[in-house]
């Protein structure tokens, strides 16, 4: 999977076709501006064709945008690890690239880059919310006797992805916990105490939003499954739903699917407790063990 799923080539080449349009050019007139055939810039532009972070930036050089962030976003989309022959940055998880599957490095690309994320977890913690020592239960559970190398390699990974929550500009998240996610003692006692102590503290701070739909709450539309949302800077249409499964993630980019999901999550946050009320819930649960 070289250049990601097939959401993000459609969403990027949507977005490019903006960007030639807002230059004022036709594609036969871009194609030209780089030296190629009207069909290849057709194809990238349909995402039927995947593009590299090269073709990417001899397109936005040619519709003159200079905007790094934007440049930067739709580089990304190029697929996870991709970068250019100068050289150009590559995502901190490329030396992962051996490691991880394809699948798990393109949500990275993904999470490294969105502004905001909503994410329903019915079962285990959020990875950008795990402690080392969860991380590395969870990962012993999820995989059929590990090496402790491999072990330890995911879970430096995981805590890798948590810098996202760090820096001047970090990711908003926003996540809504089945009460099951802060029961089940993955790890042992001492572990989830740990865990739970992190939750409280990350919870605190002022871009976290932590809510817990106790088991009070009854059956609710989150029954179906754990699901992601992510949203990106500036530009709402390349948001996108991913649904983990064991073996592959399914990515959702319909504006029917982004629209169900996002008003299930509103109504989920609706019936979870308040974000205030969530880390009292946390604590309580703690102090209780």
């Amino acid at each position: 999977m070289r250049y990601g799923p097939a959401v993000r080539r459609r969403k990027l080449g949507a977005e490019l076709r903006r960007q030639r349009e807002l230059a004022g050019l036709t594609s036969l007139e871009a194609a030209r501006a780089v030296g190629w055939h009207q069909s290849k810039v057709s194809r990238i532009e349909t995402g039927s064709s995947g593009v590299k972070s090269t073709d990417v930036a001899l397109l936005l050089d040619a519709y003159g945008v200079t905007d790094t962030e934007l440049r930067a976003l739709l580089g990304a989309l190029c697929g996870a690890g991709s970068a250019d022959a100068e050289g150009a940055r590559r995502g901190w998880w490329y030396a992962y690239r051996n490691l991880l599957p394809p699948a798990y490095l393109d949500f990275i690309s993904l999470e490294s880059e969105a502004s905001r994320l909503r994410t329903l977890e019915t079962t285990v913690v959020p990875g950008l919310l795990q402690t080392p020592a969860y991380a590395r239960a969870v990962t012993r559970a999820a995989l059929h006797d590990p090496p402790a190398e491999q072990v330890e390699e995911l879970v430096r990974v995981r805590m890798a992805r948590q810098s996202v929550l760090r820096g001047r500009q970090p990711l908003e998240l926003c996540a809504v916990l089945d009460e099951a996610v802060l029961r089940h003692e993955v790890g042992g006692r001492k572990v989830m105490a740990g865990q739970l102590r992190h939750l409280v503290e990350t919870g605190a701070q002022r871009h976290v939003r932590l809510h817990v739909l106790p088991f009070t709450s009854g059956g609710h539309l989150g029954i179906t499954g754990p699901f992601v949302i992510f949203s990106f800077p500036r530009i709402a249409d390349l948001d996108v739903v991913v649904l983990d499964h064991l073996t592959s993630s399914l990515y959702l980019e319909r504006k029917e699917d982004l629209r169900a999901y996002v008003t299930a999550f509103t109504t989920l946050q609706a019936h979870a407790l308040s974000h205030e009320n969530s880390l009292e819930f946390i604590a309580g649960i703690n102090d209780g063990a």
